[in-house]
């Protein structure tokens, strides 16, 4: 059985600015999965940095509200949502509210730094 808690996973700021916490990761735990499964959160007043991922990768929004942007569109978002995010799609996700805004992040193949680009404006 594998069983991890998420306050045991250390904290990093990824490529696109978010602090990240790598919940799940072939990587790093002795799982065979074809994704990853990571916590990300942004700041109130924040917003995470224009990228791309090779990989494709879904967001669950579990608390706080924002602004998600892929290519030329935007949405907000909301606890409850899941935003799917097509691989190589320029990608980022402002917090709108007056709380941090927390969500998941699956991305299949797993997640990669190599493979988290910043795009310049």
């Amino acid at each position: 059985m594998f069983v991890k808690n998420i306050n045991e996973c250390a904290e990093f700021i990824a490529n696109d600015g978010c602090l990240i916490r790598e919940w799940i990761h072939p990587k790093n735990d002795s799982v065979d999965l074809p994704y990853s499964v990571a916590m990300a959160t942004v700041e109130i007043g924040k917003q995470s940095y224009k990228h791309k991922l090779e990989q494709t990768e879904v967001y669950i929004v579990f608390s706080g509200e924002g602004v998600m942007h892929i290519d030329d569109e935007e949405q907000d978002v909301i606890p409850g949502e899941a935003i799917l995010v097509p691989a190589e799609a320029t990608q980022w996700i402002e917090n709108s509210g007056d709380e941090e805004l927390c969500f998941i992040a699956i991305v299949n193949p797993p997640w990669s730094d190599e493979g988290d680009i910043r795009v310049e404006d």
